[in-house]
Formats: structure tokens, C-alpha cells, sequence
């Protein structure tokens, strides 16, 4: 298997063709199906599309023409039919890189069925669909595409080996469309055409797909990070509920806050300096310290120290 080179992207043609080694157009690569398959699968967006604006434009000219009928039963048989109808054809909406590889694909297939009839060779069974392409292109979808058009090359050197054999296994897109341009066959002429609409379209839909599988991925870490904030809030609600139901003396939201900013830089350290010595994070309010023995002892500094380990130790208790 030799080498044939399109632009940024090629195709392999393998099986018997292949082997012919006097043909240079049979010289064919695998660059577009390594590539494709470098690209991780990824769960595609899903992007909602409303596109119902024709079928009520349908509808629409269905009731003004029943309103303009003479009977009541000539307007329900207009009305049955529009319905009818729309449910017979639903209407498939692509992206603008899918649909323009959906037609590219279609195109391509059309021309190599004209050429497989008009010479009599067996038509292969394919396995992509450009419905497929609804909502969104995925790198799977790339991969049959890169299998049915190597399949039809088979049928087009089948078909024309003298005419190909001319062909620079190195061209590049406009060689190739320079080539189809001057091809007496109309089939292979458009076959070749959209073989390079094809390679562009392709790749432009592979660049769309990276964009949103890295859109998507964003939005799950930023969905991660807002999640674990909302943890964190909790958690730091829980502990100053904690705090504030035992009445110590000291301003329980600055505590937790500050231990929660330092514990996010070092988590054993911060934790071992709210269980060991809280004041750090917030000082201890002796004027919140209610005297002993009926106010009969007033409040010492001793007392503030004292609070401070009290409070140290219930935090080590703690399990919010």
C-alpha cells in the first residue's frame, strides 16, 4: 500500500486494486483514519434545535385554503392531508458543517452509483447514514464516511483505471478539482468534486466537535468546582451552627472562615491550629465570658485562655 496525499487529509483504498502495482493512482494512505481515530470519543452536546417554523407555515396555508373551500368537509380533508403529510416527512435538520458534509457524502454517493450501473460492477453496502448526522457529528460517524468512500474508489478505478491512472497520487485539493474539471465523464467528474468536499468537510466538523467535547469538558470541571464550593459552604454553615448553639465566646463566622481560606493552602496545618489554638482564626470575646460564681469573680485574661482551649478541643470533637 503506497501513499496519496490530499491536501491536510487522505483516504486508504485497499483490496485488490491495491495490489495493481502498474497504477500510481492506487498509491493511497491512512493519514485521515489515524487522525480520526486520535480524537477521544466524548460525549457529544446535545444542542437544541427549533426548527418548526416551516411546518407551521405549512399548516398556516392549510387553514387560509380550507377557510377559502366551500364546505366544512373540504377544509377537514385539507387539514387531514397537511398533517398527514408532515408526518410522513419529518424534516431533518443538520448543522451547517453536517449538512454541508451530509450533502458532500450524498453527492459522492450518487455519482459512484451511476458509474457502478452504467458499467455493470457491484454496488458495496454502506454504513453510514447522513441522518446520522443529527444532532451532531462524532468521530465514529467519520470513520464509516472514511470506510464506504474507500469502497467506492474501488468502483471508480474499476471503472475508469485509464483515466485515473493519470492522476497525481500527490495532489492536492485544487489539483484535484483541476482534474475533475477536465473529465468527459459528468459521473466521475462529480464523483471527484465531492470526494473533496468531502476531506474539507470532514475536518471542518472535526474541528466543530473539538470545540464542543472541550466546551462540554469546561463545563463539567466548572460544574466540579461550583459543587465543591457548595460543599464547602455547607460545611462551613454546619460548624458555625455548631459553634453558635454552644455560646462561645467568639465571633463563630470568622473562625470558620478563616480556617476554611488557610485550610484550602494546608489542611493538617490549619486543622491543628482550630483544635490546638482557635484564637488564631478569630479572638476570643472576654466580654462575652460570664463571670464565675455569680459575677462574683470578674473575668481574667486567664478565663480568655481557658475559653480558647475549651473551644479547641470541642472543634476536635466536631464532625460537620
Amino acid at each position: 500500500m503506497k501513499m496519496f496525499q490530499k491536501a491536510s487529509v487522505s483516504f486508504i483504498v485497499e483490496g485488490d486494486m491495491a495490489k495493481d502495482e502498474e497504477n500510481p493512482f492506487l498509491d493511497i494512505n491512512a493519514n485521515i483514519m489515524g487522525r480520526l481515530e486520535n480524537i477521544p470519543d466524548a460525549t457529544s452536546v446535545e444542542i437544541e434545535e427549533d426548527e418548526k417554523d416551516d411546518e407551521f407555515e405549512k399548516l398556516l396555508n392549510t387553514f387560509i385554503a380550507a377557510e377559502n373551500s366551500d364546505t366544512n368537509e373540504e377544509k377537514q380533508q385539507i387539514v387531514e392531508q397537511s398533517e398527514k403529510q408532515l408526518e410522513k416527512e419529518p424534516k431533518i435538520v443538520y448543522g451547517n458543517d453536517e449538512g454541508e458534509l451530509a450533502q458532500a457524502y450524498t453527492n459522492f454517493i450518487d455519482a459512484v452509483t451511476a458509474i457502478a450501473a452504467m458499467r455493470q460492477i457491484e454496488f458495496p453496502k454502506l454504513s453510514f447514514v447522513p441522518e446520522s448526522l443529527v444532532p451532531n457529528y462524532k468521530p465514529s460517524l467519520g470513520k464509516k464516511i472514511v470506510s464506504d468512500t474507500l469502497a467506492c474508489w474501488d468502483i471508480m478505478l474499476a471503472a475508469f483505471p485509464d483515466t485515473l491512472s493519470t492522476l497525481n497520487p500527490n495532489a492536492s485539493d485544487e489539483q484535484l478539482l483541476n482534474f475533475a474539471e477536465g473529465l468527459a465523464d459528468q459521473n466521475l467528474q462529480l464523483a471527484v468534486i465531492s470526494y473533496v468536499e468531502i476531506l474539507i468537510d470532514i475536518e471542518n466538523c472535526e474541528i466543530s466537535y473539538e470545540e464542543r467535547r472541550l466546551k462540554s469538558q469546561r463545563k463539567r470541571v466548572e460544574r466540579a468546582l461550583y459543587e465543591e464550593y457548595m460543599r464547602r459552604q455547607e460545611r462551613k454553615r454546619r460548624f458555625i451552627e455548631v459553634l453558635q448553639a454552644k455560646n462561645f465566646p467568639i465571633d463563630s463566622e470568622r473562625l470558620i472562615n478563616n480556617y476554611f481560606k488557610t485550610a484550602s493552602k494546608d489542611a493538617p496545618a490549619a486543622f491543628e491550629v482550630l483544635t490546638t489554638n482557635p484564637a488564631m482564626y478569630a479572638p476570643i470575646e472576654n466580654d462575652k465570658i460570664k463571670p464565675r460564681f455569680f459575677g462574683l469573680v470578674k473575668v481574667t485574661p486567664q478565663d480568655g485562655i481557658r475559653e480558647n482551649h475549651k473551644i479547641g478541643s470541642f472543634l476536635k470533637k466536631v464532625k460537620a
